[in-house]
């Protein structure tokens, strides 16, 4: 997977809209009757961003910053400021947020997910020294546990006991890249402009 584990400036995205998007096929029967099926397992996430820049340095950072992804070639990390916590918005993670699964006495990596409903997310991107973890409902000290912030693996030091739950609580980014190879910027004075947006779209990694 080409992915360079770097972040899109915060302010670059101001402005940004987006959500989520599922894919449906919908059959109607000679009856009026429908099938419905989706070959996707979890939603995909996408984004406009661009649209409300007016400064040429920052058109020139976001043009750098694609540059040095080679447009589509190169996923990258994107704060979602509609969804980037384990918690609530406006809430502060708590170790005990989000159920990871539970011990068998042997296992000692789990990965990071966000429930949506029965629906687990997986999180391969959490931000760095923001997991918090529980074994049992009890917070761990940071030395019982590591965390691989590329893959969004979570390695505890012992494995908890059978039936024993694991719980986190994090921050995290969003894995996307450039839905577009090309970038629009229209001069409307010496230091001002105005870009097109630009498309991101998640990324599986």
């Amino acid at each position: 997977m080409a992915f360079h584990e770097v972040s899109l400036p915060a302010r670059l995205a101001f402005g940004s809209t987006g959500g989520v998007e599922r894919r449906t096929d919908v059959v109607t029967l000679a009856s009026g009757f429908e099938r419905r099926s989706s070959p996707w397992a979890m939603g995909r996430r996408r984004y406009l961003i661009g649209a409300n820049l007016r400064s040429l340095a920052d058109m020139a950072e976001l043009t750098a910053f694609f540059e040095a992804r080679r447009g589509r070639l190169y996923g990258f990390r994107f704060r979602d400021f509609a969804d980037f916590a384990s918690c609530g918005p406006g809430g502060t993670p708590t170790a005990t947020d989000q159920s990871l699964g539970a011990g068998n006495g042997e296992r000692t990596t789990f990965a990071l997910v966000k429930a949506y409903g029965d629906v687990a997310r997986p999180i391969a991107k959490p931000v760095e020294g923001s997991v918090r973890v529980a074994v049992g409902g009890v917070a761990l000290p940071s030395g019982a546990f590591a965390v691989d912030v590329a893959t969004g693996e979570v390695m505890l030091a012992s494995p908890p006991g059978a039936g024993v739950a694991v719980t986190a609580g994090f921050l995290f980014d969003t894995p996307v890249r450039f839905d577009a190879d090309r970038l629009e910027v229209t001069l409307e004075s010496f230091g001002a402009g105005r870009m097109a947006a630009v498309p991101l779209i998640e990324v599986r990694v």
